[in-house]
């Protein structure tokens, strides 16, 4: 075979391999990699227009092919001819296959499911193995309740790649949907096999699957017992038929909501109200719609509203789906947000011990967190702060319960900006005449809150915040005896906040810095070491802050800290110290004068806890700048101590860092220590430790 030929050949079996890989990335779910193979495509398709121009022009010049006419044999050319043809053909049939994907999902997102399935059929009949095709046409199938069909285009997805969790997951929902529970979770736990950090999700799918058996059983045993006969099981039945009379006064359906609350003693009857359409009958009824919307114009539409509430707590107790069917109807999810913050008492206590009831288990929690307005929800728990103490303790509960869920974290940092005004508006209470346990409670939520990276950007951002948070440490100063809990709680919430230096700015941090340096003269331990914390972590942000805290003798309360002991103590003080000692002579030489040896921070120097040794190791290495120091440890085994910590393992490598500084200072001002280094082979190991260090 000729040069061009063999080179023609090697070309086309390369463009065989990169088509096929091309066609793969374009079928992927992944839309970045989908569109990155449509560029290319693109970019081939230029480049093959001039390569066969180019080979067009160089067979005419260069050479002349000659074929037996009964039987012509094919060169490279004719090849790469062809190959170039179905190449095109290939990519213009792609091109299309993707338009109609996306033309079929424009349709989807719109709700034209007709339009939708139309696409991607379409799509199919030009390319039978696009799973992303059978994927998108099972979910329209499902939007349409047509499960048979979405089940079969499940498979043909599955045919194409046996890995597709998007098959899986359309499936187990068709499934589901016809009742095939065993089948249904068989699907999700295969995503599970398929890819096991996706953990989380099927969980979720798995509980659901539990939810529908477990209301499908519920159901089953209603029907039964009102096929047997029971009293209450017909009488829940005919209370339901009664109470879907139109146009009756609002008493009327008052009583009959209270004769039927009483009859919710067990899940049979709570399941009939559902399976008899009680949540529509209630909820759809005009009169009874009015008096929930216009609640507390008069004693008779309160007292409607108030036979509601306690209707739907009989109702969802234990039954998780009427839970369900209560919170995810888009007209009573909106209702509860608004009756909670509803000026009535009576409607206020009963909204809010429905949602106390619905936030009793995870499933209820995660209802209330998916589908109501979580920002006014928020607005009308903390407006409860200025209610008595019982309900003020209450509405914080529900708001503990909440805070504790992942999803409600995921909320919060996306919800920020509209709830920080009723954030703020928390942190303006006059705690002499709010619920001091539930003021606390609050601003302990916001403290666990505000450790996400992500909400403490926003809540410094706000200068409202921030200048509520100085002006509730103000309101405790006047009576500390009085307001010390609240104090305490305000001081953590200070310190998550606090906890990214760099966010804070100066004015703040030195206001802040200033009512902390007054709160260690409280005799309370806790306020103390809590001040502390907070002033370990705004003491860089200006030398005058560090200036103040000097001349208010913060060095003396710090050692007299590491003397009492106590880690979390310990740790605020060491800081607090080295920040001190790394600015400013005097206090390296107040340290040296109050703890003449430096027993104390050698002692921390054997510690377990590393941010204490790191600490320590840099305080020590500040304090080997006053004259005479060092040649006062002569007789310690401090090289021995500083060299274990720099050519340790330590997670932390400022250990290692500060404490190869540190013994670089003491060398420095004690030449007798630099020989014992030399001795004990120190220079290889600090070497070593800090090629490591630069590395980290």
């Amino acid at each position: 075979m000729a040069d061009y030929q063999e080179k023609d050949l090697q070309k086309f079996l390369k463009n065989v391999d990169e088509i096929t890989s091309l066609i793969q990335e374009m079928n992927s779910d992944d839309p970045v990699v989908q569109e990155k193979a449509v560029l290319e495509t693109e970019k081939r398709l230029q480049f093959m227009e001039q390569d066969r121009e180019e080979d067009e022009c160089r067979t005419t010049v260069n050479r002349t092919v000659i074929s037996p006419p009964q039987a012509p044999a094919k060169n490279a050319d004719e090849i790469s001819s062809e190959f170039s043809s179905v190449w095109r053909e290939l990519t213009c049939t792609t091109f299309i296959l993707i338009a109609l994907k996306e033309k079929g999902n424009e349709a989807f997102g719109k709700g034209d499911y007709e339009t939708a399935i139309s696409c991607y059929s379409e799509g199919l009949e030009k390319l039978k193995d696009m799973k992303v095709l059978y994927t998108n046409r099972a979910q329209a199938y499902i939007k349409l309740g047509d499960y048979r069909k979405a089940l079969t285009d499940c498979d043909w997805a599955l045919k194409c790649d046996e890995k597709c969790t998007k098959a899986y997951f359309h499936m187990g929902k068709a499934h589901l949907a016809l009742k095939n529970y065993s089948e249904s979770r068989e699907c999700y736990q295969k995503i599970l096999e398929i890819n096991p950090q996706l953990q989380t999700q099927v969980k979720g799918y798995l509980n659901q699957v539990d939810l529908r058996e477990k209301a499908d059983l519920q159901e089953k045993e209603a029907q039964d017992l009102l096929d047997s006969g029971k009293d209450t099981a017909v009488t829940t039945k005919n209370l339901l038929e009664t109470l879907s009379k139109p146009d009756q006064i609002p008493l009327f359906y008052a009583g009959g909501i209270e004769i039927l609350t009483e009859m919710m003693k067990d899940c049979a009857e709570r399941t009939l109200f559902r399976t008899h359409n009680g949540f529509s009958i209630i909820s759809d009824n005009e009169v009874i719609r009015r008096c929930l919307s216009t609640a507390g114009k008069d004693a008779v539409e309160e007292t409607v509203c108030v036979s509601v509430l306690r209707l739907w707590q009989a109702v969802c107790s234990e039954n998780e789906e009427n839970q369900r069917l209560l919170v995810m109807h888009p007209t009573r999810g909106q209702l509860l947000p608004a009756l909670l913050a509803s000026r009535v008492p009576t409607i206020q206590e009963q909204s809010l011990a429905l949602l106390l009831q619905l936030a009793q288990t995870e499933n209820g929690r995660g209802l209330i967190i998916s589908h109501l307005d979580l920002t006014r929800l928020l607005e009308a728990l903390v407006s409860f702060l200025d209610f008595s103490e019982k309900k003020a303790n209450s509405a914080m509960a529900l708001l503990t319960d909440l805070a504790l869920e992942e999803r409600f974290h995921v909320w919060f940092q996306a919800s920020l900006p509209g709830a920080l005004p009723a954030l703020a508006a928390v942190l303006k209470r006059d705690p002499r005449v709010t619920s001091t346990s539930a003021l606390c409670q609050c601003i302990a939520i916001l403290g666990n809150l505000s450790a996400e990276p992500a909400a403490r950007r926003q809540l410094f951002a706000s200068e409202e915040f921030g200048d509520a948070c100085l002006g509730l440490m103000a309101k405790c100063e006047e009576d500390m005896d009085l307001f010390r809990e609240v104090m305490y709680t305000l001081l953590g919430l200070m310190m998550n906040l606090c906890l990214q230096p760099s966010l804070v700015s100066e004015v703040w941090a030195m206001e802040v810095s200033r009512k902390c340096l007054s709160l260690l003269n409280s005799p309370d331990g806790g306020i103390l070491t809590r001040a502390a914390g907070v002033l370990s972590r705004t003491l860089s942000s200006s030398l005058t802050i560090v200036e103040e805290a000097l001349r208010a003798g913060v060095v003396k309360k710090m050692i007299k800290f590491l003397k009492a002991g106590g880690q979390t103590a310990s740790r605020y003080a060491i800081k607090i110290l080295a920040i001190c000692t790394n600015s400013y002579h005097e206090a390296r030489e107040e340290v040296i004068r109050l703890d003449k040896k430096l027993s104390v921070l050698m002692q921390l120097l054997g510690s377990e806890d590393e941010i204490l040794v790191g600490n320590a190791a840099l305080c020590l290495g500040n304090c080997m700048e006053v004259p005479l120091v060092a040649s006062s440890l002569l007789t310690t085994d401090i090289v021995q101590v500083l060299l274990r910590l720099a050519g340790g393992d330590a997670q932390k490598t400022a250990v290692q860092l500060n404490a190869g500084i540190a013994l670089g200072k003491l060398c420095t001002a004690e030449p007798r220590f630099a020989a014992l280094l030399r001795e004990l082979h120190g220079m290889e190991i600090l070497n070593s430790t800090m090629k490591h260090v630069d590395r980290s």
